[in-house]
């Protein structure tokens, strides 16, 4: 069962935790952005810091994502793999979210896939 997550009014977002299959997968939907990224972050932080230790983030949903947006990534992807957790942190893209992590250079740190399964095929792997 998914729980919703208490974002903004413009970022809205569901949690899935399968203990058994050792991931977390947020979809998000809408812009993240300046005005979002201080939720997001504090929320998935915590989140994160609960477990399981791999994380998926649904972003093909996502309309917008500045630098704010990136930065958060950033950070929650060092939270994941880094952190007490040492766990793995993918996203799934967009044709928008892609362009925005490739202009930056930080496809390959952010691990981007094409979808859910696919990310779930690197966890079982």
């Amino acid at each position: 069962m998914a729980e919703v997550l208490n974002l903004t009014v413009s970022l809205r977002g569901t949690l899935e935790v399968r203990d058994k299959d050792n991931y977390q997968l947020f979809r998000l939907t809408g812009l993240l952005d300046a005005f979002s990224e201080p939720t997001f972050r504090k929320v998935l932080e915590g989140k994160i810091g609960e477990g399981p230790n791999n994380i998926i983030l649904d972003l093909s949903q996502i309309d917008f994502i500045d630098s704010s947006g990136l930065g958060a990534l950033v950070q929650l992807a060092k939270v994941a793999k880094l952190g007490e957790n040492q766990g793995s942190f993918q996203i799934v893209t967009n044709a928008r979210v892609t362009q925005t992590v490739k202009l930056v250079r930080l496809e390959k740190f952010l691990s981007l896939q094409t979808s859910v399964e696919r990310a779930l095929e690197n966890i079982k792997s």
